[in-house]
């Protein structure tokens, strides 16, 4: 993953929106590629402070190593009210790391940790994992399955070109009771089995993307109770500063988008959003 990380930071920044007039969370979120810093350093503390500047008052900060999720958990406890971890190893990781084991070892331990409340970010991803590694994906999938279920912690769901496989595994191994789809990216049907089978879906700048029709339709449907909202900074700004460095402030334009598509009252969004994040993730404080 380092690759594709760190060919963001250097990405200039985008400007921030009008603040929202109740404040939100955003779902997920990785700080320290935006800052390539230590969870204690200044730069975090802009981010965090920028993004409570337009609403953004909650983050939760997911992992995708065992290295990075350990960061996760000590942003989480740096800042109690504003944080919250999740903590994985990314679908892309599973199959490369030179000790999987180990790796997972530190996942569990860090998921017993109280401020870590989700267990992510996790799934499938068929896009950069060829064929042969992918049974190695889908183990790690169900390992981190049972992690969410044993921690009775959310499961926070990484889905690329992989829809159907994780819709299966989930029905094979059992999906946990808060189960997330990060970034969703599927079409009207599959949204429309999610929301069936009681999953959460969480909406970033994707959906603002004008190749993303699929998307606006999908999150006309889904009732508040399964919806949520993300940046996944500092991937996918949204429009229209799409290719800029993406940060937690950016959740207003998203959540304005969001409102126009399902033809919403945006301060009723803002408290079903707000609401709906600390009942899958508990209370920041």
């Amino acid at each position: 993953m380092a690759d594709r990380h760190n060919r963001d930071i250097d990405r200039e920044f985008a400007p921030l929106p009008d603040p929202l007039p109740i404040a939100v969370a955003d779902a997920h979120a990785h700080i320290e590629i935006v800052t390539n810093d230590s969870p204690d350093s200044d730069a975090v503390r802009k981010v965090l402070d920028d993004a409570k500047s337009v609403g953004v008052d909650r983050i939760v900060q997911v992992g995708y190593s065992a290295e990075q999720s350990q960061w996760c958990a000590a942003l989480a406890d740096l800042y109690p009210g504003r944080v919250l971890a999740a903590v994985a190893l990314h679908p892309n990781e599973a199959p490369v790391v030179d000790d999987l084991e180990s790796d997972l070892a530190v996942i569990e331990l860090l998921a017993h940790m109280p401020r870590v409340r989700a267990i992510g970010e996790t799934g499938l991803d068929y896009f950069r994992t060829p064929p042969e590694l992918r049974g190695i994906q889908q183990e790690s999938f169900k390992w981190h399955i049972e992690l969410a279920k044993k921690t009775n912690k959310a499961l926070v769901i990484h889905d690329r070109d992989s829809h159907d496989d994780v819709l299966s595994v989930l029905l094979e191994v059992g999906a946990p009771e808060k189960t997330v789809f990060h970034c969703f990216s599927g079409d009207v049907e599959m949204a429309k089995t999610c929301i069936e089978r009681g999953y959460i879906l969480s909406f970033a700048g994707t959906m603002t993307f004008k190749n993303a029709p699929a998307l606006r339709e999908a999150v006309k449907l889904v009732p508040h109770g399964q919806l949520l909202v993300e940046t996944d900074s500092p991937f996918l700004a949204p429009t229209p500063h799409r290719g800029m460095q993406n940060t937690p402030a950016m959740i207003p334009t998203i959540v304005r988008a969001m409102a126009a598509e399902r033809n919403e009252d945006l301060a009723q969004l803002c408290d079903a959003l707000s609401k709906n994040t600390e009942r899958v993730f508990g209370s920041f404080a």
